[in-house]
């Protein structure tokens, strides 16, 4: 009885693991097949939808205004600068009218990629996108500062290093009720940013946390009273 026992045992432990992978897909490898290479005819130009927002800290992100150099390697017609117009879209050729504005220039080469997709029978050339120009990021400064104005930082900066920017606040600054006006879509909000405890001796984490020190937004208008 014993030595039935274990040959049953036996066979089991040699059937289990086949049956599993039987019944698992990732089991079974498919072989890809490569498509000829070579260009397909052209297609018409369409709109490209963006691809979703990928969250990326202190990663630049494409405003209106910037100028932007393109490269698709082994196509000397499809090398180009090219500026992000007042909507925030750009054109290029084959691909249409793209949305850029808001993305990081690794995504609009994803777009641009997919855009081109339909053109070639093999893989697309490698794109690259470099912000030449990062002349769309502005932002402006007004109130009781040593020196208003609109500025172009060419990175992104906070509050503190905006005022900064703007000369340091004038001697009569209320710098507790400082107010940061900001475009959301069509419409306008206000965020108060309270920064006069940073500017007294013995200032501490706490203060920090409590001074509500935002990244500077394009488009941003900071007001001191």
């Amino acid at each position: 009885m014993m030595r039935f026992l274990l040959s049953v045992g036996m066979a089991m432990t040699l059937v289990v693991p086949v049956l599993a992978a039987a019944q698992d897909p990732a089991a079974t490898a498919e072989v890809p097949v490569s498509a000829p290479s070579g260009v397909a005819p052209a297609a018409s130009p369409t709109t490209v939808p963006p691809p979703p927002i990928t969250v990326r800290a202190n990663a630049y992100r494409i405003n209106a205004g910037d100028e932007l150099e393109i490269y698709v390697w082994g196509e000397e017609r499809l090398q180009r600068k090219v500026k992000v117009l007042p909507d925030g879209t750009i054109a290029f050729p084959l691909v249409g009218k793209i949305v850029a504005q808001g993305y990081m220039p690794s995504e609009v080469e994803t777009l641009i990629t997919a855009g081109l997709r339909d053109q070639y029978r093999g893989q697309v050339p490698q794109v690259t996108v470099s912000v030449v120009q990062p002349a769309g990021l502005q932002f402006s400064v007004m109130g009781r500062v040593r020196s208003p104005g609109t500025f172009t930082p060419g990175r992104y900066i906070n509050v503190l290093e905006a005022l900064s920017m703007a000369g340091g606040p004038s001697e009569f600054a209320n710098l507790d009720n400082v107010v940061i006006i900001r475009k959301a879509g069509e419409d306008l909000r206000t965020v108060r940013v309270r920064l006069a405890p940073l500017f007294k001796m013995g200032a501490d984490a706490n203060d920090i946390a409590r001074a509500n020190i935002l990244r500077i937004e394009t488009g941003d208008t900071v007001i001191v009273p």
